[in-house]
């Protein structure tokens, strides 16, 4: 499937307005907010298209930044870490649409945000990727590839380290 995708970002050109995930918040972020984050410069939202049909919306997700107070950490993680936020990525949201669902897409999704944010590592500070689980089967998702939770409710992290 991966040949037939590309991720790009948010552009205008995009059919936002069709994208169903089944999850009511991350349709209408995508279909009202997302833009208006991007021009903020609050995120970067980043789309994939199926390469024959580049403005139809199969997925979604955004990165920005943010840090990781060392109390978040579980003890393991944070003895050798200084007492200040550590700098970290978050995907804030990461969607599939629904015919898009059950074929690897947020696998393709997720892999993409880990391989841009190590490629920003290189040229600044990150410590880990955080991610928003928005319930139990996203938090699911997300360990699978080794992601561990935060001291919160849904927040999960993967050292950058673990992933080289």
């Amino acid at each position: 499937m991966s040949q037939f995708i590309r991720i790009e970002f948010l552009n205008p050109s995009h059919h936002r307005s069709s994208f169903n995930c089944g999850h009511s918040s991350l349709d209408s972020y995508l279909k009202t907010q997302a833009s208006q984050d991007v021009k903020r410069k609050i995120s970067k939202v980043f789309i994939a298209t199926d390469k024959a049909d580049f403005k139809k919306v199969l997925g979604f997700y955004t990165l920005s930044t943010t840090s990781i107070g060392l109390s978040q950490l579980p003890k393991d993680k944070s003895g050798k870490l200084p007492r200040h936020p550590i700098p970290a990525a978050l995907i804030g949201r990461l969607a599939v649409n629904q015919s898009a669902q059950g074929k690897g897409m947020g696998s393709m999704l997720l892999a993409d945000a880990v391989k841009r944010t190590l490629s920003i590592s290189n040229e600044i500070g990150i410590y880990a990727l955080v991610v928003d689980a928005i319930d139990g089967a996203a938090a699911d998702f997300y360990t699978q590839y080794g992601f561990e939770s935060l001291n919160t409710s849904n927040r999960l992290f993967l050292p950058l380290k673990s992933i080289l």
